[in-house]
């Protein structure tokens, strides 16, 4: 570990810290989390452990009663980036499902869905993005459910870049299902469909990055689903997943921390052991410098992060600062790497150490789940007050 002095964590968030470090020592070792990187391999028995420890529910109720604290979310997710980063994207995916089941869940999908997902048994997929269309994917959205008679509905169309759908019981599913009037956010509906349901055909994604995590293509060949899939509204699924993009960005921040935060201590170690000229690498200015740099960036996300986090979590205004956040850690995560892989060299390029999975791993976040592009439009707009530049 590296660093005293940076924010400190509350009681409760320091014993969170702790166990979920404990949790990933002893299920994940840097060799494992390698091997399973190397093998394209989903870490189910992380993922259980994480489960069985409260970590995917934390303090979210099944019945819907409350919702999970993003400042304890937060905490988990860069603990696990620094590590097994491909868990800590599954786990943003999994606080996503469980905050929209949380708010807009039946009491069957609440007792089906949602409730072993927060005790680890189960997971969930998003399928948002379509291959038309990502960040402008309402306005060009293809996958369409229509009613039927019967009251059943039948859906067609695919989605893309959906992490994590070979496995997961259930897919949060957004399609249209009527024309807009006015917005194009509006006629689209959200579903809870179960993977296995006839029509459904996953296909991976062959990706440069979180390869324990698989990234597919969903396609829909009129898949019948009952009128109780429907979560939420008919018509306002759109606006509903807006009202969920903020956790979603803090916790893209706090992966892309954790990305940031395990490079930024490898290279140190790296740096304070390797001996060239008869004297450590790290001492050499210019690759120290790098790292300090790297550090300020940290923790210059980190405290936008905390911000962001408290704004969430008490009901205060939090799309500027998340979106800041979200920018300000995938950039560190970037930055940091890159300095990673100069200061180490050859080391760095090899896979027996982390830094180059790492390297890889952190240019997720520059643009998942949104790009940084688009948030420094809604940034340059909505916080400096600037005409909108797109």
């Amino acid at each position: 570990m590296i660093g005293s002095g940076t924010l400190p964590d509350t009681t409760e968030q320091a014993d969170l810290r702790e166990m979920v470090r404990e949790i990933i020592e002893r299920f994940a070792p840097p060799q494992r989390v390698r091997e399973l990187d190397d093998a394209n391999a989903f870490d189910l028995e992380l993922y259980r452990a994480l489960g069985e420890a409260g970590l995917i529910g934390l303090d979210a109720q099944a019945d819907g009663t409350s919702g999970a604290d993003p400042r304890l979310q937060i905490i988990v997710l860069e603990e696990l980036a620094a590590g097994p980063t491909s868990m800590a994207v599954c786990l943003v995916v999994q606080y996503m499902g469980v905050g929209l089941l949380t708010e807009y869940g039946s009491d069957q999908q609440r007792s089906t869905v949602l409730a072993p997902l927060l005790d680890g048994s189960e997971r969930v997929a998003f399928a948002l993005t379509e291959p038309d269309g990502g960040t402008d994917v309402a306005r060009v959205m293809r996958t369409r459910a229509k009613k039927s008679d019967d009251g059943r509905w039948i859906l067609n169309g695919s989605k893309t870049w959906i992490s994590g759908p070979q496995h997961a019981r259930n897919l949060i599913v957004l399609a249209r299902t009527s024309t807009p009037e006015s917005s194009p956010i509006d006629g689209i509906t959200m579903f809870v469909v179960p993977t296995d349901t006839p029509g459904i055909t996953v296909r991976e994604l062959d990706t440069f990055a979180i390869h324990s995590l698989d990234t597919c293509e969903v396609t829909f060949d009129n898949v019948e689903i009952d009128a109780s899939a429907v979560l939420g509204h008919v018509d306002q699924g759109f606006r509903q997943v807006l009202g969920t993009l903020n956790g979603e960005r803090l916790n893209a921040a706090a992966a892309a921390l954790g990305i940031a935060r395990g490079a930024l201590e490898a290279a140190v170690d790296y740096g304070r052991q390797r001996q060239v000229f008869g004297r450590p690498v790290g001492s050499f200015q210019a690759g120290q410098h790098r790292l300090v740099d790297g550090a300020i960036a940290i923790e210059s996300a980190r405290a936008l992060m905390l911000q962001a986090a408290e704004a969430t979590a008490t009901g205060k205004r939090a799309d500027i600062l998340s979106a800041m956040a979200k920018v300000a850690a995938s950039d560190a995560a970037v930055a940091v790497t890159d300095a990673g892989m100069r200061l180490m060299g050859g080391s760095g390029f090899s896979k027996e150490y982390p830094m180059e999975r790492l390297f890889r791993d952190a240019r997720l976040y520059t643009f998942a789940p949104l790009t940084n592009e688009m948030l420094r439009n809604h940034i340059g707009e909505k916080y400096l007050g600037l005409p909108r530049s797109f």
